[in-house]
């Protein structure tokens, strides 16, 4: 049986992010939330070498303006990667399940048209504790975990990009 992990920001290796651009689209709603997902994000990036030039942060009003924002980037620079950093807590209604879905299939749809990855780095809580929790608190923080992944999207996009070596020829 395996354990039930409750901080999966310990990661065990990263790839080598030397040569990779990536993009970082943090909201500014739940300020608290999202800076410290960013520093996150940021420490994990600089800790696999990807140089501190090649890490572009920009900043959009709320989570739903994510996928556009990740659009534009992808537009303007040759970027290999994009995170979307955000915080929609849950409120007294259901806004927070619509905001969620439309980021969550704007960046997947990104994605798959694009060929880069897109990360969805977006906390989904029911409340303010919870956001916490996951910004640093008991449960990591998962600004790493969004860019863990996408270091390691990119590293595989590279890897199968990358000309088939011939023996002989």
């Amino acid at each position: 049986m395996s354990e039930k992990k409750t901080n999966l920001s310990e990661q065990d290796t990263l790839p080598n992010g030397t040569p990779f651009k990536i993009a970082i689209a943090v909201s500014k709603w739940n300020p608290k939330i999202t800076e410290a997902l960013l520093d996150g994000a940021k420490e994990t990036l600089l800790k696999a070498n990807v140089k501190e030039d090649n890490i572009k942060i920009v900043y959009v009003p709320g989570s739903y303006e994510l996928p556009v924002a990740a659009k534009m980037l992808l537009q303007t620079e040759s970027f290999d990667g994009i995170i979307a950093l955000g915080c929609v807590i849950k409120g007294e209604t259901s806004h927070n399940e619509y905001i969620n879905n439309a980021v969550a299939t704007g960046l997947t749809q990104l994605s798959l048209i694009s060929g880069k990855p897109c990360i969805f780095g977006v906390l989904t809580p029911n409340d303010m504790q919870q956001a916490l929790d996951r910004a640093g608190g008991k449960h990591g923080n998962k600004g790493h975990e969004a860019a863990a992944t996408a270091l390691h999207m990119i590293a595989l996009k590279k890897s199968l990009s990358e000309p088939k070596s011939k023996i002989g020829y």
